[in-house]
Formats: C-alpha cells, structure tokens, sequence
C-alpha cells in the first residue's frame, strides 16, 4: 500500500485520467474530490461491498427460484381480474 501525505489543495494522480484532491480536513473526518470518467464508477467501500454482494446472491439464483417470482406474478394477475 502507497502512504502518501497531503495538505488540503493538494492532490494525487492514478494514471491519466484519475485526480484525488484533499478538499477538507474536519476533526477525524478527511473530504476527497474525486474527478474520474464518466464511465467509472465510484463509491465508498461499504457500498461497494454491499453491491458486489448483492450481486453474487443475484447470480446464485436458481431455475427454480425464477419459476417461485413468475408463479407470484402470474398469481397476483389472476386475481387482479
């Protein structure tokens, strides 16, 4: 892991297109900006985490799990009529 020291107004580049810039200093709390592409996508860690999460149980579902949603859905608009 880089450890790099940075005052308020400074910043650091990852590659061409990634600028990390100190905006803040609160208390215990430290403010970043962030410029990046459009295209990539950003969060903070816990987030991230609870994205990829959500992904990985999305894509475990089974067959029959879908046919469980369907039956409901096909269930609810019977009623409905």
């Amino acid at each position: 892991m880089l450890v790099l020291t940075r005052k308020v107004g400074e910043s650091i580049a990852i590659g061409d297109n990634i600028k990390v810039k100190v905006v803040e200093l609160k208390g215990s709390q430290v403010r970043l900006g962030i410029q990046a592409p459009d295209e990539m996508r950003i969060y903070r860690e816990e987030i991230y985490v609870r994205v990829q999460q959500e992904n990985q149980r999305a894509a475990s579902w089974e067959l029959s799990d879908f046919r469980s949603v369907v039956d409901l859905l096909e269930n609810s608009d019977k009623e409905q009529s």
